[in-house]
This record gives structure tokens, C-alpha cells and sequence, in this order.
């Protein structure tokens, strides 16, 4: 069964966490100056959590301003687990990825190339899954945007890639059949280099030609009946269907069992499913901040769910202080359950927003153009969507042209992220 190991099997392979390379000897993230993981606000953010009606809360989400001691850098992240032990892997993930990361990006890429410049006449993203309108034909003349965003790339690839190893090889977490998303970013200066993993999202608040404010999708729902990353699980036996009672929500199924049917493509942990199409590669792109540009929100996919981009994107312009941001959201979202489907059990919501002009989160954006005060109408809410092949081999969907906006899946129910839990034969039945 590929990598679907036994619990005696994975304990086997365990080592100490301090004996993992760069697991020792650095002081904890807990500690660092300007880092916020709970409810709260800071200079330039403001974070917000709450339990749905399925149990544990399994999302996690930090922002950390003065990243690596520098003023111009942050950094922020939700990640929502799924799976008996998602909570545990998506607050640890939480609590080493920001530090992995700032090691590898400050030794092989150093200084963004606008840290000091001026950029209000430079808008680029280099998603491969960006919307073709929205991207500049080529990077001609910026060279060095170019090389720093192929330096951050690469960094985060390696940064995603050792925390799953991480993951492997802890004691006290079993990550066979758990797992957590994971969508980050890092804003240097005026450059923003956000990586995705899984289906939560970030959305982008930005003024059109007409000083509108609009969403912009900053990534991709990775699911599995993406045409590329559907491509690259069949190449490797895994299957991709959806099950009779939810025929809209494509899963990730073992070669020759129904389970555990992850609804999504890329994931930390799951190591039951690393040989059959999943990956811990993160979609990593680049985009530059102009002047138009006002806030990101990254929000895991109980917020989603039940509220398009542009709901969201409305409901933090309509908050008089942004320190009350991503509360209002996830004060509709949860509100938006209980409207719309009040059968079912409310998902676990995280929101985090990173606001990007001078502003800050302490003051009102009632007096800034554009803005109202009126909250979404509930009637007007809709719902988005939510031969054995080596890692060298696959494709991990670099070159998709595929548009980074929200696809819609009419009368979507959203069910478990997991639908079932593999069964090993020398193991006791674990709890769903």
C-alpha cells in the first residue's frame, strides 16, 4: 500500500525532533517580537479564529510583522487541518514553517529587488495559474525580479518540502491519514510572494480602472479534479472520483480501497498518499504592490464555503476599524451556515488580514473613498467551489495556463474533508 505505514512502522523511522536538521538550537517561534497566533491585531494585521460545530477547531493561522527582524517584511498563514490529528499538524506546521522558511529565503535570495525602489508602474504575477488578462506578456527588462522570484520559489519549495519531513519523523503526531493546507505569504517591501497548498485561499482587495474596489484570486483551489493536478494523481495510481452521496466533490482515493477520499491534491502530511498523486509542493507566485492594491485576506475553506471573493473582499472594506476585520468575516461566514444550510455543521473559519497601505489596523476606513458601511445581504450570497511515478517525475503543474478565478460548483454540500480512514490490519480501528 505505498507509503500507507503502520503506526509500529512509523514510530520505527522516528527520530527526536531536535536531531532533524535545523530542529535544534533555535529559539522558538513563540518567543519572536511581532508574531501573533491567536485572535488579535498588530501594526499592519489582524487575525481571527472560531470552532465550527465538528469538533476540535483544526485551524491554525499567524502573522508575524518584522519578519526576520526587517520593519518592511511580513509574514502570514492559516492552515486547516483535516483528520483525526489535523489539529495537532496544522498548529505545528504553523510553528516551524515561518522559521524554516526565513532561513532558506535570507541565505539564497537576501534583498527584494524593490525594497527601495518604485514600483507604481510595475504590476506583475507570475502564477502559473494566473488569469491571462491580468498578467504583463513578459518580464523584459526586469531581470531581477525574475531571478528573485525563481530564488523564492525555490525556497519555499525546500521549506515546504523539510517541514513534511519534519511531519514524517515526529513521535507524538501520527500524519498517515491527517494532514493541513497551508497558504502563506511574504510581503518585502512592495513584493509579495504567496505559496498555496491545499484549498484555502487568498484574495487580494484592489481598485479596478474605475477606483472600484474589487477581488483578485491570489491562488488556485488545488483539488483534485484540477485537470493538471487530476493528470499527475492518475499518473501515479492514485484515483480521483467523487462519491455517490456528493456527487460535486472530487476526491483522492487509494489504488485499490475507497478511502481515505481527500478532498484535495496537495497537502502537508497524509503520508498514506505521498506515492499516489499528493504532493507537498506549494503553487508559489510573485506580484508586485501598486498603489491600488489595499489589503490580501488569506481564509481557510469554511469561509470559502459560503462567501465568494468579493463578499469577502466587502465585508473588510465595510468594517470602521480594521482591527475588526476578520471577525466581521467570519462573522458572516458563520452566520451564512446557519442561513443557508442550517442542517449542516458549521466549518471551522480562520481568517487573516494583511493590510498593505499606510494605514493602520487600528484606524477606520470609513473615511477612505469607496468604502461602505453596509454589510453583504445574506440573499445575495452564493457559493464557490470549493506505471509507479517517482517525485522527479511529476508533474507538479508549473507551466498550467488554467485561470486563477473561483470556479463554481452549483448545490455543493461540503461533507468531511476526509471521507474515510484507511483500515491496517495491526492497528486497533482509528476514530474518525
Amino acid at each position: 500500500m505505498g507509503t500507507c505505514l503502520t503506526t509500529a512502522e512509523q514510530r520505527a523511522m522516528e527520530v527526536p525532533a531536535a536531531s532533524v536538521k535545523g530542529g535544534g538550537g533555535r529559539r522558538s517561534d513563540e518567543e519572536a517580537p511581532g508574531r501573533i497566533a491567536g485572535n488579535g491585531a498588530g501594526n499592519v494585521a489582524c487575525l481571527f479564529t472560531r470552532q465550527g460545530k465538528k469538533g476540535t477547531n483544526q485551524d491554525a493561522m499567524v502573522a508575524w510583522e518584522n519578519y526576520n527582524g526587517r520593519s518592511d517584511t511580513v509574514f502570514c498563514g492559516v492552515f486547516d487541518g483535516h483528520g483525526p490529528h489535523g489539529h495537532l499538524i496544522a498548529r505545528k506546521v504553523r510553528d516551524i514553517l515561518p522559521s524554516r522558511l526565513c532561513d532558506l529565503i535570507y541565505e539564497d535570495c537576501g534583498d527584494s529587488p524593490t525594497s527601495n525602489s518604485d514600483v507604481s508602474t510595475l504590476e506583475e504575477n507570475l502564477s502559473p495559474y494566473a488569469d491571462a488578462e491580468c498578467r504583463s506578456p513578459t518580464l523584459a527588462g526586469q531581470k531581477e525580479h525574475q531571478e528573485f522570484f525563481n530564488a523564492m520559489k525555490e525556497s519555499f519549495r525546500k521549506a515546504f518540502k523539510n517541514v513534511d519531513k519534519e511531519l514524517k519523523l515526529q513521535r507524538n503526531i501520527d500524519s498517515i491519514c491527517s494532514g493541513t493546507t497551508a497558504v502563506t505569504l511574504i510581503k518585502q517591501g512592495h513584493d509579495l510572494i504567496v505559496g498555496n497548498l491545499g484549498d484555502s485561499r487568498a484574495v487580494l482587495g484592489t481598485r479596478d480602472q474605475n477606483d472600484k474596489l474589487v477581488a483578485h484570486q491570489l491562488t488556485v483551489d488545488l483539488k483534485p479534479d484540477h485537470p493538471r493536478e487530476a493528470r499527475r494523481i492518475r499518473r501515479c495510481n492514485g484515483r480521483v472520483f467523487a462519491h455517490q452521496d456528493e456527487p460535486d466533490v472530487a476526491r483522492l482515493w487509494l489504488p485499490n480501497c475507497n478511502s481515505p477520499g481527500l478532498a484535495m491534491a496537495r497537502a502537508f502530511g497524509d503520508f498514506c498518499l505521498k506515492d499516489f498523486g499528493l504532493i507537498s509542493v506549494p503553487d508559489v507566485t510573485y506580484r508586485q504592490i501598486t498603489e491600488k492594491d489595499e489589503f490580501i485576506v488569506l481564509a481557510t475553506d469554511g469561509v470559502w464555503d459560503v462567501l465568494s471573493n468579493q463578499e469577502v473582499v466587502d465585508v473588510v472594506a465595510s468594517c470602521s476599524g480594521r482591527f475588526a476585520a476578520a471577525r466581521s468575516v467570519v462573522d458572516l461566514a458563520n452566520e451564512t451556515w446557519r442561513f443557508k444550510y442550517p442542517t449542516s455543521k458549521t466549518d471551522d473559519c480562520a481568517v487573516v488580514c494583511l493590510f498593505l497601505n499606510k494605514y493602520e489596523v487600528t484606524g477606520g476606513l470609513s473615511g477612505q473613498p469607496g468604502y461602505s458601511l453596509r454589510m453583504p445581504a445574506l440573499s445575495g450570497i452564493t457559493r464557490p467551489n470549493s506505471k509507479r511515478v517517482t517525485p522527479d517525475d511529476v508533474d507538479d503543474g508549473s507551466d498550467s495556463n488554467v485561470s486563477g478565478d473561483e470556479r463554481s460548483l452549483d448545490g455543493f454540500t461540503r461533507l468531511n474533508t476526509l471521507l474515510a480512514l484507511p483500515k491496517f490490519s495491526d492497528t486497533s480501528p482509528t476514530k474518525k
